[in-house]
């Protein structure tokens, strides 16, 4: 791990034991990102990367390998301040909001849980932040748009001030416009809060958008790392990444032939 390193993850390996043969969901996954940094993990679905970000959110348990943060190991059993230091953001905002929670007690909740005072004014601030107002505080999910429930999950990840943000997909479940404007949202709260971000998605141009580099993983492993200009040349060493490439672009480059 160099100096530098916000988080690191090595040899990174979650199997899950049912009644059959056990499932190598991850084998031997190691990466790093900078403080500052925005990382992303790219794949078909069922490649592995939605269950990196949950190892590493403690979500599930590594069967080997190491997750340091600031260059200390985090365990299975995580501190109060170790689990306020690092906040998950999920694919679906409807999903990761009580349907009978008003979007005040959505955001109340974690503070209550960490014990942090002045939450009436903490609220308003986060609400701010994301781009919402004292309207949409007493609000239902079911009363918002999939970009203002987004816009809530993010609020609520950020207003216990993590250093590391969790991004599971965290667009794909919004029509393309507002997929801009959370994209938007995110690499301003980056800059202005010198976030950390590791970012899953099966969508290489939103990675593009967010990221400096990435890792391009297929059936459990990383097949590839690279800077994301290279998303943009093409130029990748895998045959599997530049196919990869060439379909989110909308063609496969050997059936244009």
């Amino acid at each position: 791990m160099s100096a530098a390193a916000k988080i690191a993850v090595e040899g990174l390996d979650v199997t899950f034991r049912g009644s059959g043969k056990p499932v190598y969901a991850v084998q031997d996954v190691s990466f790093e990102a900078a403080e500052g940094a925005a990382f992303g993990l790219v794949g078909e679905s069922g490649s592995g990367k939605s269950t990196v970000l949950k190892a590493i959110a403690g979500l599930v348990a590594p069967s080997a390998g190491t997750i340091r943060i600031d260059g200390k190991p985090f365990g299975a059993r995580r501190t109060p301040n170790e689990r306020r230091a690092m906040q998950y953001v999920f694919q679906d905002p409807y999903g990761s909001l009580h349907p009978r929670q008003t979007v005040d007690r959505a955001l109340r909740e974690p503070l209550a849980i960490h014990r942090i005072a002045d939450a009436d004014s903490r609220i308003a601030v986060a609400l701010d932040e994301v781009g919402l107002d004292a309207r949409h505080r007493y609000r239902f999910p079911h009363q918002l748009s999939g970009g203002q429930r987004q816009r809530v999950a993010i609020a609520r990840a950020l207003i216990l001030s993590p250093s590391l943000l969790l991004l599971d997909e965290p667009t794909s479940a919004l029509d393309v416009s507002v997929q801009a404007e959370i994209l938007n949202l995110l690499a301003r709260l980056r800059k202005e809060r010198s976030l950390t971000m590791i970012f899953v998605s099966h969508d290489l141009a939103v990675v593009a958008h967010v990221c400096e580099t990435l890792a391009i993983m297929r059936e459990g492993r990383i097949v590839e790392r690279m800077p994301v200009d290279t998303l943009r040349t093409g130029e990748a060493v895998e045959a599997y990444s530049r196919e990869l490439i060439a379909a989110s672009r909308g063609y496969v480059r050997a059936a244009a032939k």
